[in-house]
């Protein structure tokens, strides 16, 4: 799943919207060529009938006829482009004048889509994603492991915070990697500042580059909006998204996991989103300040539970990196 058939159907009916206004376009070209040069009409009207002459002459198999065809109406097309040019146009002036000589407006060539369509499908899951504006700063090119210490040590692991984070940057690059291979899930925590949320926008950006679709919330904005749908309030329009697409985009990004109001609707609803994309196979990364300890004390035990036993749990340790700039 790359992108709701809503929006798959807006893009194919901006292509069938292209096609209409070159059509109109050459219409009203050919119009006003034609009504100041009737012999350009003339041999026009001339290709049109050699044309299908051609297509009736192929049915009936007639290889002879149909050569000589060929021969006369190459001999008028060339005779209409020399033409066009003395009058100081193009040579395909009279022609279709669409937006992507490739696939000719139609956002296929050969049943593949074409270059174009693919690059609208990756612009509207940027669009989709919530976080267009980020991704062009918070990517891997921009992830700097210089940014943490050799010399901050954690006491558990005796790892310094450089060699852990070039550690989960390896992990993370992996889990873009093996995307389409391999489901996975990632829980990423840490105190404030240590690069969480830059990490999972990293990811995000690969992954929508390559035309998956990923959605990014808060967890004050997911929480707000599952409560909207669920108690059948007006939804606002920043809310752009359903739960139908939190379910079913390919990656959901749940960012600073603890910030919302922790209830027992928000525990349920949390429980039921990550347990119902575990059932489907949609892979979730979850931010959050919180410790291990702290999500089994404010969260239920089965939350706790789907998080510890099937994510894969990265913790992020250092100074809070904004204080460095």
């Amino acid at each position: 799943m790359s992108l709701t058939t809503e929006k798959y159907n807006e893009i194919m009916r901006e292509y069938e919207q292209k096609r209409i206004d070159a059509k109109n376009r050459l219409d009203e070209r050919t119009e006003k060529l034609f009504a100041t040069y009737p012999k350009l009409k003339s041999i026009s009207e001339e290709i049109s009938s050699f044309s299908l002459k051609s297509a009736k002459t192929l049915l009936l198999n007639d290889d002879i006829s149909l050569s000589s065809i060929k021969e006369q109406l190459a001999t008028l097309i060339k005779e209409k482009e020399q033409m066009l040019l003395e009058l100081g146009y193009d040579k395909n002036y009279l022609s279709m004048d669409y937006e992507c000589k490739h696939c000719k407006d139609t956002g296929f060539v050969d049943g593949e889509k074409c270059s174009c369509l693919k690059q609208k499908i990756i612009d509207a899951l940027y669009n989709q994603s919530n976080i267009k504006e980020q991704l062009q700063k918070e990517n891997f090119n921009h992830f700097k492991v210089e940014y943490y210490s050799e010399n901050h040590f954690d006491n558990a692991t005796e790892t310094s915070a450089r060699q852990n984070i070039t550690e989960i940057l390896e992990i993370s690059k992996d889990f873009v990697k093996n995307f389409d291979s391999s489901f996975e899930n990632l829980f990423i925590f840490g105190e404030t500042g240590v690069g969480k949320t830059f990490l999972t926008n990293c990811i995000a950006k690969e992954l929508i580059d390559t035309a998956h679709s990923v959605v990014y919330m808060s967890s004050i904005k997911l929480f707000d909006l599952l409560a909207k749908e669920a108690f059948n309030k007006q939804q606002d329009n920043d809310y752009s998204f359903k739960s139908n697409d939190l379910l079913n985009c390919d990656l959901l990004v749940i960012d600073d996991l603890g910030t919302e109001m922790i209830n027992s609707f928000t525990t349920s609803s949390f429980f039921n989103l990550i347990n119902e994309r575990f059932l489907n196979r949609k892979s979730v990364i979850i931010s959050s300040n919180l410790s291990l300890g702290q999500l089994r004390d404010m969260y239920s035990e089965r939350v706790f539970s789907r998080i510890a036993s099937n994510y894969k749990l990265m913790k992020i340790f250092g100074k809070d990196l904004r204080l460095s700039f």
